[in-house]
């Protein structure tokens, strides 16, 4: 059992350095990933389509969450079965950042997305068995003392988004400055170097100072087992299937929006960069604010909340594109530093709050294959996503010169993300769960 100092002790100490680390470097990663923007831009010269579908095919090993989960939940290394993948997940970052940093400039477009898939592969494997942890943590009654937090509450989810948002701004705010200074090539390598580092902090920590519960080791085919049980559950399957749908559903036209800032409205790197760590913040600051305030909202009401946001935003994004703000004196590096960021972030503020109440829906043994299979569903439904979006800008023959159809596209777009709330009832309500547990 994990000892009753969870959130104080030793043992939540060890915890909180093990998962601050991994979801900071989580939230980091959008420093190289800045980087691979205008790199696919400017040195690989791609249109916004090939942008955009590279951009999301890099994702593919996110989808395959489900088997490292599988394989985290049953398969021990030395004893241990979460902190060993952490550490091959780094390890394959490293790698395949390093290797990418010391390539040629002119490497092809084929060679730069088979390092990105073993990068996103790394980081899939890494943050399969830090959400384990976390949904196991989650599974424990709350901790005897006063000022210890309650992971079942939603405080660990809290803790690790609020250090996944932190890594975020930083990894934006640096990205910015160092985008115009350095080479993309450069920034690649200083985050190899930054992984390779979590790497060997990672390998250097026993799992048993973390004080996870014990399990006993099962096989995976067991595991599928109780995976495939669990989804038949309905109060789990209908949950992910809209959660996953509200996603899927919205056409993605976030590699269009890039090239109409850069190359059409010449907004300069720095501002973008600005404009990410924005919303980074925003990330940051809806993390506080959900522990503080919101966690006795039932989670229903605040993602619909949320979807009705990202349709109006998106309707916003309409106006700008019109020219609307621009003809009230609003600049347009203004309006994409407070709300270009903002939405871009926006899509994942839901995250919070589902993963809190599939935690509570998680049945005990199989947390690492249930948390893995939500975010795989979600990662495939941003693919499917980001498809549909190459597929609106084809139809409607938007391309990095000619955005004169971009605001219908955005409307569509608008359209789409209000769609779900028609359907939000598929998710439990959350707010009779303590009762329940009373009952128990």
């Amino acid at each position: 059992m994990v000892s009753s100092d969870g959130g104080g002790g030793g043992g939540g100490n060890t915890i909180k350095k093990i998962l601050g680390l991994g979801y900071w470097v989580q939230g980091f990663r959008c420093f190289p990933w800045l980087a691979v923007n205008f790199f696919l831009k400017d040195a690989l010269n791609v249109d916004p389509s090939t942008f955009q579908i590279l951009q999301n095919s890099a994702n593919l090993p996110m989808v395959g969450k489900p088997l490292y989960g599988l394989v985290s939940d049953s398969i021990y290394i030395s004893g241990q079965h979460r902190v060993p993948y952490i550490a091959l997940g780094a390890f394959l970052q490293a790698l395949s950042w390093l290797i990418i940093a010391i390539s040629p400039s002119s490497m092809s477009i084929f060679t730069i997305s088979v390092y990105l898939l073993l990068s996103n592969l790394g980081a899939s494997i890494a943050e399969v068995a830090n959400d384990a942890i976390v949904a196991e943590m989650a599974k424990q009654p709350p901790p005897s003392t006063k000022n210890s937090q309650s992971s079942s509450s939603g405080g660990l989810q809290s803790f690790v988004w609020i250090a996944s948002s932190i890594g975020g701004v930083l990894g934006n705010l640096v990205g910015g400055m160092f985008i115009g200074r350095f080479s993309a090539q450069s920034m690649f390598l200083a985050f190899g170097l930054l992984v390779s580092l979590q790497f060997f902090i990672t390998i250097s920590v026993p799992e048993s100072s973390l004080g996870l519960p014990k399990s006993p080791s099962a096989g995976i085919r067991k595991q599928c087992s109780q995976l495939l049980v669990a989804l038949k559950k309905p109060e789990i399957a209908y949950s992910i299937s809209w959660f996953a749908a509200s996603f899927a559903i919205i056409p993605a036209l976030t590699g269009t929006m890039f090239f109409y800032q850069t190359e059409y409205l010449k907004i300069d790197s720095s501002v973008l960069g600005i404009s990410k760590v924005f919303g980074q913040a925003t990330m940051l600051l809806w993390g506080i604010i959900y522990n503080q305030y919101l966690k006795s909202i039932p989670s229903r009401k605040i993602i619909s909340a949320i979807q009705s946001l990202m349709a109006i935003l998106m309707i916003s994004d309409f106006l700008f594109v019109r020219g609307f703000y621009r003809q009230m004196g609003v600049p347009d590096s203004l309006y994409v530093v407070m709300f270009s960021g903002f939405l871009e972030v926006l899509y994942f503020f839901k995250i919070l709050p589902f993963s809190v109440l599939i935690a509570q829906l998680c049945p005990h043994g199989c947390e690492g294959s249930i948390m893995a299979f939500l975010m795989s569903a979600v990662a495939l439904s941003f693919i499917v996503s980001g498809y549909l979006g190459v597929a609106l800008v084809s139809y409607m023959k938007i391309t990095g010169t000619d955005f004169s159809k971009l605001p219908i596209g955005l409307v569509i777009q608008a359209a789409c993300t209000f769609l779900p709330l028609f359907w939000s009832s598929c998710m439990p309500d959350d707010e009779v769960k303590p009762k329940d547990k009373k009952k128990d």
